[in-house]
């Protein structure tokens, strides 16, 4: 599934997949996030075929013209969790904003683990 919207020049489609990319990008380059994973085995078989490992751990909704987002990320240990937790939904939020034109409704930010 894609987002789509009009303006006065035409037609712009979005995949969910670019979307993901962005949000990925954005995410990796928050102080505390070490890296992004997937939350299933099954996700992370998939992953090994897949080129891209930006958009690993991030999953990426869209209904009319709000973005749902699901991160699922590794912290380093020792940094505050809320603090990073926020920091990157701003962050995340407004990089996807920017990119995409289109509302982003929810970040939910799961941390599945820390690294030492």
């Amino acid at each position: 599934m894609s987002v789509n919207t009009s303006n006065a020049y035409g037609r712009i489609t979005i995949t969910e997949e670019a979307i993901a990319q962005i949000a990925g990008c954005s995410a990796l380059e928050c102080y505390g996030v070490v890296e992004l994973v997937s939350k299933k085995l099954t996700d992370s078989v998939a992953d090994l075929f897949r080129r891209s490992k930006i958009s690993r751990g991030v999953r990426v909704l869209a209904s009319g013209d709000r973005i749902f987002i699901d991160i699922y990320i590794i912290l380093k240990y020792g940094v505050n969790i809320e603090a990073v937790a926020h920091s990157l939904k701003k962050s995340v939020k407004y990089d996807v904003e920017k990119f995409s034109g289109m509302v982003v409704d929810t970040i939910n930010v799961n941390v599945l683990g820390i690294k030492v």
